[in-house]
């Protein structure tokens, strides 16, 4: 692997937002068009470093017992003056990944991050405990370092008012109030103003080569929300990006949706003609049926190690992607792992029970050099069977207990130092091939052209449109009246908006950035507030109280009580 000292970066202070930067010569430039369908994504992610999740700084939650998520961590944090309080937050923002982890990411061969945000970076409302702005310089200077190292940034909006999923990782575990129970619509509403604060910052010319993806919900968990909710959700976001972006190749960036755990295929032809989406997905064996079976044995053929697990991973995603590609458009997984078992510190919740054959996998120094090949023929399997792919994750932080990394399947950089991990991505370009596995429909590597913004890209069927342009639906899951009737908010607040970076020294170009990051000087509508008069149920649920209003917003009173929503807790997935 290239060591930090050997990758100089891009950096020129009398240009800062110069995009010549390339990572490795299989990747081109930041201000070169990338090709969908030539060019490969060989990614990871950076996740627990904006959005804490235990199994990735598990010594926050050991430090603080009883904790489970970035809610109760918060609180925990915030009465803890003697430890510094929230201020141990910043500091990990500072410090859990450096310039130097950018460095190492382009020295490994890989050319894409993913970078989880959470919408707190913007602000947070009533008393959600969350540490609201402080992160956004630090994300300021993650888009800094990718510049100079010409890593291209999948910008994640991880965690949603109220969550989408339930799980840990959205903010607070436990019941999803997205588009669904008492405070679902205005959840949602509150949401697309976030979405589009995000859009105008990186739809400003200095961004749009570092940030070309935007992932505008993080596993939305569509069994509860449903498809033809979501569907709508996503269109009302379409619609605002695009409108301060404008159309086609060169106008902002892609925009990435979650599969919602419930398949590829069920999104063929969605919004036909619609300008650039892409299809995410997250495929994982941790947590399915077939932990234990050995990995560090030979296979079939007696000639490589990793057992069935590598043509496992051909066989299970190999065949959908391409299908997908076929069907959707550009298709990729923003998420995926070296863990074939659920083995690891936390990873899945701070509670759960650890199975009994788990220490041997949470303990790397055990490995033999077998167990190592295994999980490298299993590793690139998967990344050829996926294509275009971002590994979960780069980095996961020391247990406060042994002072070793205790989910050692979920670390690229460990593996990476360590033997499993391969220290030039290309090596699994033909691996399912090789397996003999291939699939019955390959994708060529061409999209259609207004897939990915060329010649009718803009034009949705109108058929499809009108059928998804009720906003907000008629109906979402885990109310027991109309939208009509629940709790919504106002368009008449003051919408946010984030600061650009300062920038120091003498720049010789010169730069038309202005102290905030709004691209359309035309999108001048407020954001959305509570009415006045209203009193609101928790957004974060379980909720059962009714809205109740007086003066001008008695239309939207309530008189009748209406039973709690309360969804049940979702499967973990990490």
């Amino acid at each position: 692997m290239m060591q930090f000292s050997e990758i100089p970066g891009v950096q020129d202070p009398n240009d800062p937002f110069n995009d010549n930067a390339q990572p490795n010569s299989w990747t081109p430039p930041l201000n070169t068009t990338w090709q969908w369908g030539n060019d490969r994504v060989f990614g990871v992610n950076l996740g627990g470093w904006f959005v804490i999740e235990p199994f990735i700084a598990p010594s926050f939650f050991q430090k603080y017992n009883g904790t489970v998520d970035e809610w109760t961590l918060s609180i925990a944090m915030a009465n803890d003056t003697a430890s510094g309080g929230l201020q141990q937050l910043e500091d990990h923002y500072n410090t859990f990944i450096t310039e130097q982890d950018f460095a190492e990411i382009a020295g490994a061969g890989l050319n894409w991050i993913r970078l989880p945000i959470p919408f707190w970076a913007i602000d947070v409302w009533d008393d959600e405990p969350f540490l609201a702005k402080v992160c956004w310089k630090y994300i300021l200077r993650a888009f800094g370092w990718a510049r100079k190292y010409g890593l291209r940034i999948n910008l994640d909006l991880h965690t949603i008012p109220g969550s989408q999923n339930g799980y840990n990782h959205s903010g607070k575990m436990g019941g999803i109030n997205f588009l669904n129970g008492i405070m679902g619509v205005a959840n949602a509403e509150r949401t697309l103003d976030y979405i589009r604060i995000i859009a105008e910052f990186i739809a400003q010319p200095e961004y749009q080569n570092v940030i070309p993806i935007f992932g505008i919900i993080n596993e939305p968990l569509l069994g509860i929300i449903g498809q033809d909710e979501l569907t709508r959700f996503y269109l009302q976001s379409y619609d605002k990006i695009r409108a301060i972006t404008g159309i086609g190749e060169g106008h902002g960036p892609y925009i990435s949706i979650h599969d919602g755990f419930s398949g590829l295929g069920i999104w063929k032809d969605f919004l036909p003609g619609a300008d650039r989406f892409i299809l995410d997905t997250h495929p994982y064996f941790a947590f399915g049926g077939m932990q234990n079976v050995p990995i560090a044995v030979p296979d079939n053929d007696g000639d490589n190690y990793g057992g069935t697990w590598p043509q496992q991973a051909c066989l299970s995603w190999g065949i959908g992607q391409n299908q997908s590609q076929l069907d959707f458009g550009v298709t990729i997984a923003g998420e995926f792992s070296a863990g074939f078992n659920p083995c690891g510190l936390f990873l899945q919740g701070v509670n759960e029970d650890i199975p009994d054959y788990c220490p041997f996998w949470m303990d790397s120094s055990q490995w033999n050099e077998t167990t190592k090949e295994g999980l490298m023929q299993f590793t690139l399997a998967s990344m050829d069977a996926l294509q275009n792919w971002f590994f979960w994750t780069w980095k996961i932080g020391n247990s406060s207990t042994t002072n070793t990394v205790q989910c050692p399947l979920w670390s690229y950089k460990l593996g990476l130092d360590n033997g499993w991990i391969p220290t030039d991505p290309r090596q699994s370009i033909g691996k399912c091939g090789a397996l003999n596995v291939t699939a019955p429909v390959q994708f060529n590597g061409s999209y259609q052209s207004w897939q990915t913004g060329g010649a009718g890209a803009g034009t949705i069927d109108p058929t499809v449109s009108a059928s998804y342009s009720q906003w907000p639906p008629a109906s979402i899951s885990g109310a027991s009246v109309p939208v009509m009737e629940l709790p919504q908010y106002t368009a008449t607040g003051v919408i946010e908006t984030l600061p650009n970076p300062t920038v120091s020294g003498a720049a010789t170009k010169t730069l038309s950035l202005s102290q905030y990051g709004w691209d359309d000087a035309s999108d001048t509508l407020p954001g959305v507030t509570e009415i006045a008069g209203c009193q609101y149920p928790d957004a974060w649920g379980p909720a059962s109280l009714p809205p109740v209003c007086t003066g001008p917003a008695s239309k939207r009173e309530v008189v009748r009580e209406v039973p709690a929503a309360i969804t049940p807790l979702p499967a973990r997935r990490r």
